[in-house]
């Protein structure tokens, strides 16, 4: 079955889903959260959203259900961020400016994990990569990273499409992105996972979640995914990945 062939009826089965918008989603917003991820197919993506459609709620924005993400990872020269994910660090941290392309809505963020799992994502507005400066991107970080902007310098560009989805309880969220790109912005070269989904569980606890039952019954397992430190390792391989390999094996016969 082709990947086009599949997409329209992801398509189709997402307009089968009753909407939520963006005005109601600001009392889940999971700032501070346990993150799950889960790698599957497009086909099994099919039976997923045709199984979780009784539960679960899809996120509209401006008539969109699939939507366009453009980010840009910063890290320091010498990667050190990158470093601590490969190393094993239990607590790290992500610097990011995400663009939600259709709204043109720009921010930069900052996600740092510690050592119980938990996620903590901090965000401010911003114009663009070029005006952090000026928009108090510095102060932003000086209060909530490890890092100032001058030792920062943009590493990865990755573009995606997110489909979003809210359980009816309105305690999760369930991000699914598809059709995954990166662009190493320093030595240029690109590459893609144009046949896999990443899937990713926002919760508060370990609490019971529809979709973990319907993931375990299809025996998909969770699993790690680093958008930036995949993107780092496949792009670049003079970069240690000791830790990223068995991913990357599993991977390669997705990559183009």
């Amino acid at each position: 079955m082709s990947k086009g062939y599949v997409r329209e009826e992801i398509i189709d089965t997402l307009n089968s889903f009753h909407p939520i918008g963006l005005d109601k989603m600001g009392s889940i917003k999971l700032m501070n959260r346990v993150d799950t991820k889960y790698i599957l197919s497009w086909d099994t993506l099919t039976v997923v959203l045709q199984l979780a459609m009784p539960d679960y709620r899809v996120q509209e924005v401006m008539g969109e259900r699939d939507i366009a993400y453009r980010t840009i990872y910063l890290d320091t020269l010498d990667k050190a961020m990158y470093r601590a994910h490969q190393n094993g660090r239990a607590v790290r941290e992500k610097i990011r400016v995400r663009t939600y392309v259709s709204s043109s809505l720009t921010f930069l963020e900052v996600k740092n994990k510690d050592n119980k799992g938990r996620t903590d994502k901090k965000r401010i507005r911003v114009s663009d990569l070029g005006s952090l400066s000026d928009e108090g991107g510095d102060q932003f970080l000086s209060s909530n990273a490890w890092y100032r902007l001058p030792q920062l310098a943009p590493q990865i560009e990755n573009s995606f499409r997110r489909i979003t989805l809210v359980n009816n309880a309105m305690t999760e969220r369930l991000t699914i992105d598809t059709e995954i790109c990166f662009q190493n912005l320093i030595n240029k070269k690109t590459t893609s996972l144009p046949h896999i989904v990443v899937m990713e569980l926002k919760q508060d606890g370990h609490a019971y979640s529809p979709i973990s039952e319907i993931l375990h019954a299809l025996h998909v397992r969770p699993g790690s995914f680093s958008k930036y430190c995949m993107g780092c390792a496949l792009t670049d391989n003079a970069l240690k990945q000791n830790r990223f390999k068995p991913k990357i094996h599993k991977l390669s016969k997705y990559i183009q």
